[in-house]
């Protein structure tokens, strides 16, 4: 102990520019700092994995707790709790993190910002067509209104007011006309899609498939426009 307070004093009293002495033999070199980001995301990482593995194994969502999922994650319940305030929250994120993420707009015209989020649309399909696992949870899903909701909140509603954006400065640049209901025409572009994705997959998805509903339903949204 003395040798140790000693050696803490000398550190402490040494003048600026002295050089530190090399560690004497049989004493522990000190610790370089531990920065604490990677780490943390490594264990987010592994929290959204554990849950992915569990659904892939076929436990049903609402059969999933915070305890299981701690355990197959190789972590503490506490560890999930700092991170997120429940299964709900955690289930938004792990849903996030097996879609396909979203698209950044060209910017170029109102209609090739509306075909790119059409395609992120379509693609998405694709995935849940060859995904049983992503299939499987949006099934499960509805049966967990809180989920639903936070996904409509954090995930749905997000995309939503993107493509009103775009529409609205399609009215602005006069690409629409200046009465066009924003609401009902983000639903006529994105219906088709939705219907063949989730309701009709008997029915292709084909590559020119957002370009083609694109220029359908503009075309109707500017019929009888007296400009």
């Amino acid at each position: 102990m003395d040798t140790e307070w000693a050696g803490r004093q000398a550190r402490r009293h040494r003048s600026p520019g002295t050089p530190t002495p090399p560690p004497q033999p049989g004493t522990a070199e000190p610790e370089a700092p531990v920065r604490g980001r990677p780490r943390s995301e490594a264990v987010e990482q592994a929290i959204v994995e554990g849950v992915v593995m569990l659904l892939e194994e076929g436990v049903p969502l609402a059969e999933l707790s915070i305890e299981r999922i701690a355990r197959t994650a190789g972590v503490g319940k506490a560890t999930i709790y700092r991170r997120w305030s429940g299964k709900e929250e955690l289930f938004v994120d792990v849903l996030r993190s097996i879609e396909v993420p979203d698209p950044e707009l060209p910017g170029t015209s109102m209609r090739d910002d509306l075909v790119c989020l059409l395609e992120h649309l379509r693609k998405r399909g694709l995935s849940m067509r060859r995904s049983v696992l992503l299939h499987n949870v949006f099934a499960q899903m509805k049966t967990l209104p809180r989920l639903w909701d936070a996904y409509h909140e954090i995930v749905i509603d997000p995309r939503r007011r993107t493509m009103h954006d775009v529409l609205r400065r399609g009215v602005a640049d006069g690409e629409l006309p200046p009465d066009t209901d924003i609401e009902l025409a983000n639903d006529l572009l994105t219906g088709p899609m939705l219907l063949r994705s989730i309701m009709r997959s008997d029915m292709p998805l084909a590559d020119d498939l957002a370009e083609r509903i694109v220029d359908l339903a503009l075309a109707g949204l500017r019929a009888g426009d007296p400009r």
